[in-house]
């Protein structure tokens, strides 16, 4: 199989879609690889590191979209990329669908093959692509809230970790999932004082079992979430629903009960977000007011942190790349039925619930797509 890797042209996307490593796993299993140049850079691998590898460096994504029968990216495509795709070409990548109508039209169109990282699934009903990234994310919540939450920045002015004689921050974190988890841990491992909301109790015990006192955890209600957003002065969203939008926890009204100046990171940006005034920003203009709320929704927080980003994600993605390129995604989905929950569109149809039902579009069973 030709694979192709062009390119990150999202506005501040460092991130690349194989490591150097991984060409080389695929060129020893008879593959073969083009990496458009410069693709590595800005995740600290060098042109050379892929020469060396075996990799063909390619001038341009077009040359790369005209002959790879597999395109391998890291974010979803930008509009210029989804009019390459071509009719039979498979495509490996996120994709966030659900919120991105224009997105879905243009891949449905184009007739290619996609299968998604972020709605692959494991035995234990896990996300084994999104969640390396998931981590990345929520360990960086609290980081960029912290920095959201300075002054200069439109933030309350409030240190993390207080000092003595002075009380912490209190941060609230909404989900428990994999992006909860890392950020409540790096919150509190800043001196805040965190609460974790969540409505799966096996969950919470989980939580509370693990980490014991390290931050507190909380039942998710209605009452218990309006009491805890008065009271914090950062709040990171981090819910997540499988391939669908994320529900809006937080409403615009909400708002007028928060601290001036507190803090939302809007981990769920991606899936639309999770709270009703978030809309998604870049690293280079990161943050936005709201009725004096400062909101931090950066769609792709892990490209900051490019280098541990990629071989995060290249960790997870390696084995699901080479079952596609060595049996072919037909015989691969056949086979895996977590690779198989990963397939999103297919020659024109539509091929996951959650996204058809969150944008209205009409979706046909996977399975009868690889039959």
């Amino acid at each position: 199989m030709k694979i192709g890797c062009p390119t990150e042209i999202k506005p501040q996307e460092f991130r690349v879609g194989m490591t150097p490593d991984a060409a080389r796993e695929a060129i020893a299993h008879g593959h073969q690889v083009m990496i458009q140049k410069g693709a590595g850079l800005g995740a600290g691998f060098p042109d050379e590191d892929y020469a060396a590898a075996g990799a063909a460096l390619i001038d341009t994504a077009a040359e790369i979209f005209a002959s790879a029968d597999m395109i391998v990216k890291v974010k979803e495509p930008q509009a210029g990329e989804r009019k390459m795709l071509r009719e039979g070409q498979l495509l490996f990548t996120y994709l966030h669908l659900a919120p991105d109508p224009e997105q879905t039209h243009d891949l449905l169109a184009s007739g290619c093959t996609a299968i998604a990282y972020e709605t692959v699934t494991d035995e234990r009903g896990g996300l084994p692509l999104l969640a390396p990234m998931s981590e990345v994310a929520g360990r960086l919540a609290p980081q960029v809230g912290a920095w959201t939450l300075q002054k200069a920045n439109g933030g309350r002015g409030v240190l993390m970790g207080g000092v003595p004689g002075v009380a912490p921050a209190k941060v609230l974190v909404v989900g428990g999932g994999v992006v909860g988890t890392h950020a409540a841990k790096i919150a509190a491992g800043m001196g805040a004082d965190v609460t974790v909301l969540d409505r799966s109790l096996p969950r919470l015990k989980y939580l509370d079992d693990v980490f014991g006192g390290t931050f507190k955890t909380r039942y998710s209600t209605a009452g218990a979430t309006a009491e805890l957003i008065r009271e914090a002065d950062m709040v990171i969203g981090a819910v997540l629903i499988p391939g669908a939008a994320a529900p809006k926890l937080i409403s615009r009204a909400d708002l007028a009960t928060m601290k001036p100046g507190a803090a939302l990171v809007d981990v769920a940006i991606d899936q639309g977000g999770c709270f009703e005034t978030s809309r998604a920003t870049t690293h280079a203009d990161p943050i936005y007011e709201v009725d004096g709320i400062m909101h931090y929704c950066v769609a792709n927080m892990p490209g900051a942190v490019a280098r541990t980003s990629t071989l995060a994600l290249g960790n997870a993605t390696l084995p699901f790349l080479l079952a596609l390129a060595d049996k072919g995604w037909k015989q691969a989905c056949a086979d895996d039925v977590h690779l198989l929950n990963g397939l999103n569109v297919h020659a024109g149809k539509l091929t996951y619930f959650a996204v058809g039902k969150a944008l209205g579009i009409d979706v046909i069973s996977p399975t009868l797509a690889v039959k």
